[in-house]
């Protein structure tokens, strides 16, 4: 786990490329190093490593093969043994014991298509010296970033956003971005806050070739979203081969050279990692979980009653208003553009305090994108009669509801004017009511609706895929990976191996979704290991309480940051109808907290960079 960077021209000086790698050295404290290669030296490759696997400094970045390949890489491979092995049986020698090596040799034996073969979460580029051309490629899920500048001239990328944005003032910010930003909560990709800048996209690779500097772009893998693969056994006989093949990704992310643990919520996912993890080693497993002091916050509890079943080595970090509010201030330095899920201050909460234990931690995530485990699924599945119903008695409902007092209610009007359940799917992670929003772009319109908008598959099945090929990437994966390397610790996701992901793909849907019992399979399993009991309880997110701080401790930065003069500052919204929803906050009368926490975000980034760059 680390930080990458390179670019492919002179433009640059020696130090400001250091200054470049010094952004992100949270990536990477161990080891900052960069090298000139190519003819004239014109290709720069950098990295900032988090020493994992292999601590000696034999397998320090940019790391050079047989004189044919120089790389730099962020992630882990976690079947790098297997690969080792069947390569020194073809006759590749190796000089240490790091799965970057193992990359470089693959490329080699394999070409471009070897990328296939790799099980982990990674970003990297390959230079390879004797056909002069860069190959990068991103891991199938997202888990790893990967962000890059292309004039047609350079070639420029990096772990993060800023690596890039310093020294570059021919960069302008995306008014695009910022509309898809306010409506989804994060930039999706491939998209960046800058016009001028990229995400390399989950499950895709990058071949620039250095003398026609030509750049071609490549879909690796996908998932199937046309439902021709299916699960053909019994749900006895899911159960035992999932556990299976759970028990050996759990056990691959157990492997390191330094210390590891589990994030514990006390959840479904994370509860079944933990216990898995204690099932694959003699060790103590270090458990850690986050304390609020807020009421109906606190989760901490049903963590520690796992903990104590499993026999874990317990940490709870209590979660205070002054720290939440210091992580606030520098969110932005972490997550570069702006990104509104405010778990994300929890989790970087967490990730600070379980660094200081252990500098791996495996995580809960992909379980609900997966396994059909979010409420809206099931909100879904309560809604689709009314979708049965003719439009105009849906109509009829819907201005009834508009009359009542309640919001919840109100909202629910709104929704019924939905034409399709897909539709209100849509709504329903984005906004029901995005009226408060002012731009010419069609923010819902999006390619990765190709996996809602068929019907090849059920409506759950399509809801689902379509969550992982969006909120798990561009939400979850940023949330995790900026949270946790904020603070130099290596975050695992066993439920995000993609035979994991493949296999969910290809069960029937009553065996994680029956009746309202979602994430049936993945519960049957956990029970196998923890009793049941222990989660007979409503599912809970992992959020702040920052409804009730915008009203209380953090109502004057709230209404200082986003008045008059400031909203008027922020491009594509209607300021009346912030104003308006912003009111309804303070007085209680509606929960805009979402809303307020997202517009904070992007008034915090164009705070420091509006000024700066022009926005068009």
């Amino acid at each position: 786990m680390c930080g990458i960077y390179g670019v492919t021209s002179n433009k640059y000086t020696e130090n400001q490329i250091r200054l470049k790698l010094e952004r992100t050295k949270f990536r990477g404290p161990d080891k900052l190093d960069f090298k000139f290669l190519g003819e004239n030296n014109h290709i720069v490759l950098g990295h900032n490593r988090l020493s994992i696997i292999d601590l000696d400094e034999r397998s320090n970045q940019p790391f050079s093969y047989d004189n044919r390949v120089s790389i730099v890489f962020n992630g882990e491979i976690y079947n790098f043994k297997i690969l080792k092995s069947e390569l020194e049986q073809k006759g590749y020698t190796f000089r240490t014991t790091s799965d970057t090596e193992v990359i470089c040799a693959a490329y080699l034996e394999y070409g471009e298509a070897f990328v296939s073969k790799l099980n982990g979460m990674f970003a990297f580029v390959i230079y390879d010296h004797i056909k002069n051309l860069l190959f990068a490629a991103r891991d199938r899920m997202g888990q790893k970033p990967f962000y890059y500048h292309f004039n047609g001239d350079s070639f420029e990328f990096a772990s993060q956003l800023s690596s890039i944005q310093l020294f570059n003032a021919n960069l302008s910010i995306s008014s695009k971005a910022i509309s898809y930003y306010l409506a989804w909560g994060f930039v999706p990709d491939p998209y960046s806050i800058f016009n001028e800048v990229h995400k390399l996209e989950p499950g895709h690779s990058l071949r620039y070739d250095l003398s026609k500097k030509k750049l071609e772009n490549n879909q690796y893998w996908d998932i199937d979203y046309n439902g021709l693969n299916k699960f053909n056994g019994s749900y006895t006989e899911a159960k035992a081969e999932l556990t299976e093949i759970l028990k050996d990704s759990v056990s691959k992310r157990l492997f390191a050279d330094v210390p590891v643990g589990v994030f514990l919520s006390g959840g479904i996912d994370s509860s079944l990692v933990a216990a898995l993890a204690t099932k694959s080693t003699e060790s103590k497993v270090k458990t850690f979980s986050v304390k609020f002091n807020e009421k109906g916050f606190d989760e901490s509890v049903y963590a520690q009653k796992v903990a104590d079943h499993l026999q874990t080595e317990h940490h709870v970090i209590q979660c205070n208003y002054d720290e939440g509010l210091d992580l606030i201030e520098n969110f932005d330095y972490y997550y570069d553009e702006p990104f509104a899920d405010s778990s994300a201050i929890p989790s970087m909460l967490l990730s600070k305090y379980t660094r200081e234990k252990v500098t791996v931690a495996l995580s809960g995530d992909a379980g609900d994108e997966s396994f059909i485990g979010y409420h809206r699924y099931h909100w879904m599945k309560q809604v689709s009669p009314i979708y049965k119903m003719p439009s105009v008695l849906r109509n009829i409902g819907s201005s009834a509801l508009s009359k009542m007092p309640y919001y919840k209610l109100k909202t629910i009007a709104k929704g019924l004017k939905y034409e399709s359940l897909e539709r209100l799917y849509l709504a329903s992670v984005t906004g029901v009511d995005l009226s408060w929003l002012n731009t010419k772009y069609d923010c819902l319109n999006i390619k990765e609706l190709k996996y809602l908008n068929h019907t090849n598959k059920n409506v759950y099945e399509r809801m689902s895929d379509f969550d992982l090929k969006t909120y798990l990437n561009c939400d979850i994966n940023t949330k995790v990976d900026r949270a946790s390397m904020a603070f130099s610790l290596e975050a695992r996701a066993p439920l995000m191996d993609y035979r994991v992901v493949e296999f969910a793909r290809a069960l029937p849907t009553n065996f994680k979704y029956s009746g309202s019992n979602q994430k049936r399979i993945l519960k049957d399993i956990l029970y196998d290991f923890v009793p049941k009991a222990y989660f007979n309880r409503p599912k809970a997110g992992f959020t702040m309480p920052f409804s009730d701080w915008f009203r209380n401790e953090l109502k004057d930065l709230v209404l200082d940051e986003l008045n008059d003069s400031s909203l008027k500052q922020i491009p594509n919204i209607n300021v009346n109808e912030v104003k308006l929803r912003i009111k309804q906050h303070m007085d209680g009368s509606w929960n805009r907290y979402p809303l307020i926490w997202k517009l904070l975000v992007l008034k915090q980034w164009l705070n420091k960079n509006g000024k700066a760059y022009t926005i068009n």
